[in-house]
């Protein structure tokens, strides 16, 4: 049975960013309800160390779109990190969607012993294709995910399991 690299990212990523823009619609609509400022809810935090509700979105949506373009072998789109609503943050979840899903689907397949950098300097790390996705992108992007999920739950918004997971 053969590995397929295109099945373990893309899908992944559509799912779970997918799941991500339906849970800022309800954060959203507990806002309005509840009468709470949205901003309240975007800055979020669930320790004052970490990055708020917002950049936990930024973050997960570049970790979509950079492990995607590293695979494909394309060069990885900069987004300004300039949102500042929800409907901001659907649009970077959409602009990345479409980003991945133009992705050519042969180049990620071919990607497993592809060798893979991130940063440059004394920062770069180095992988092969494979390792990288299974090891690196894939746990931060889980992370990010995860963590914008668990703020919007702890401040009160509906959301369970079924939605972080979303449709498959």
């Amino acid at each position: 049975m053969t590995f397929s690299m295109y099945d373990a990212s893309v899908p992944v990523f559509k799912q779970i960013l997918t799941s991500l823009s339906a849970i800022i619609d309800k954060a959203e609509a507990h806002a309005t309800e509840k009468k709470i400022e949205p901003a309240a809810l975007l800055q979020a935090r669930l320790y004052p160390d970490m990055f708020p509700f917002l950049r936990q979105v930024q973050v997960a949506a570049d970790f979509a779109k950079g492990c995607c373009a590293r695979l494909a072998g394309v060069d990885v789109p900069r987004y300004d990190d300039t949102e500042q609503t929800f409907a901001d943050l659907k649009d970077r979840i959409a602009k990345t969607l479409a980003f991945i899903n133009g992705l050519p689907q042969d180049g990620i397949e071919a990607s497993a012993q592809r060798d893979i950098s991130t940063s440059s300097g004394a920062n770069a790390k180095h992988f092969k294709g494979q390792v990288y996705l299974a090891h690196y992108a894939l746990p931060h992007f889980y992370f990010h995910a995860t963590t914008a999920y668990a703020i919007l739950r702890h401040n009160g918004v509906e959301v369970g399991k079924k939605d972080f997971i979303g449709a498959f």
